[in-house]
């Protein structure tokens, strides 16, 4: 495929209104499993580069390093990419690992509109080295979590299965509304 975009782009003003136009094209694309939430409210997608080469590069970084979504999510950037002409190349970056803290306040609202408790802030960043944050989760893991329920927001609930309609979820129920939910796990 050629790549008419890319050879059209001349200028560095020309490439800085061309990745304004593809963050707007990308902003469309909605996370596979939680489809009230973008892909860049989620944290998932991480940059758009021109390359050397000409060529664009999207970085998308998977909330956990067995995400059955990213093939997917890889399909429909390149896919909303070609609609503009643009033939990009996706590079999964899986350092630093992904963390909730990644996700936008919209997310989070949008989240808890749709029915799952977001995570809490864990408190991790890009610069926190892997075995300081190993040690940081092990040492919550004993420690209950107090997860308000996105229905009623009673802070009354209880974990019912730690794997929930994905393995980043926890089943959770409201013991006040007695309804049951998702809870984002924080990493």
């Amino acid at each position: 495929m050629v790549n008419t975009f890319a050879a059209s782009v001349p200028d560095a003003s020309a490439k800085a209104a061309s990745l304004a136009r593809i963050w707007a094209a990308l902003d469309t694309l909605s996370d596979p499993e939680i489809p009230v939430v973008t892909l860049r409210e989620m944290g998932i997608l991480r940059d758009v580069v021109w390359q050397n080469d000409g060529v664009l590069a999207v970085i998308i970084t998977p909330t956990y390093s067995g995400c059955p979504a990213m093939g997917q999510i890889e399909d429909d950037v390149r896919t909303t990419l070609a609609t503009l002409g643009v033939n990009a190349r996706v590079q999964t970056q899986l350092a630093p690992a992904w963390t909730t803290d990644w996700m936008s306040p919209t997310a989070r609202d949008k989240l808890r509109a749709y029915g799952i408790a977001p995570p809490a802030r864990c408190g991790a960043n890009s610069n926190t080295d892997a075995a300081s944050t190993v040690v940081q989760f092990a040492s919550r893991a004993n420690k209950p979590e107090v997860v308000p329920c996105p229905h009623c927001s009673s802070h009354d609930t209880t974990e019912t299965s730690h794997f929930g309609s994905t393995a980043c979820k926890a089943l959770y129920k409201c013991l006040s509304c007695m309804e049951p939910f998702d809870y984002f796990k924080p990493y």
